[in-house]
């Protein structure tokens, strides 16, 4: 009865550790705010070649950094989707129609920070996944850090 006990608990704890592993919205402001400082450093062509190498400072798993430019809406760098790099998809909707780039850059042009919700597969599972994207403007670029929501 005690190593059933003792499985249990161990099992119970397991669990709340996995739980404990998913990133959080402050996880993905402080990724952004890294990105930023990056930028602020060494430059944005510095940042893009940090994303497109999966650089684990900016890509863990399912929260990653990709990176816009604000005037023309072209993917400057993306991590799972290196397809998309290059290309203005700033109109194309999400899986339930919401033309999500548009908002995002209209967001950071108006504010320079905030979240934006919307559907994306999600590198880990595959799935097309809810959304919320913290996005930061810093010298002309967004940057993009978000988190799937269970």
């Amino acid at each position: 009865m005690k190593l059933i006990a003792t499985a249990a608990l161990c099992l119970g704890l397991a669990s709340t550790a996995a739980l404990a592993n998913e990133p959080t919205e402050k996880d993905a402001i402080a990724m952004a705010e890294r990105g930023a400082a990056l930028i602020k450093a060494k430059g944005k062509d510095e940042m893009m070649k940090r994303i497109n190498a999966k650089d684990p400072e900016f890509v863990q798993g399912p929260l990653y950094i990709d990176l816009r430019d604000v005037k023309t809406g072209i993917v400057l760098a993306h991590p799972y989707n290196p397809s998309i790099v290059g290309k203005d998809l700033t109109d194309v909707p999400d899986a339930n129609g919401k033309k999500y780039r548009r908002e995002i850059i209209e967001l950071a042009a108006a504010k320079g920070k905030g979240w934006v919700d919307y559907q994306y597969k999600n590198p880990t599972t595959g799935k097309i996944e809810p959304k919320t994207t913290y996005i930061l403007l810093v010298d002309g670029v967004v940057l993009e850090a978000g988190i799937y929501k269970k």
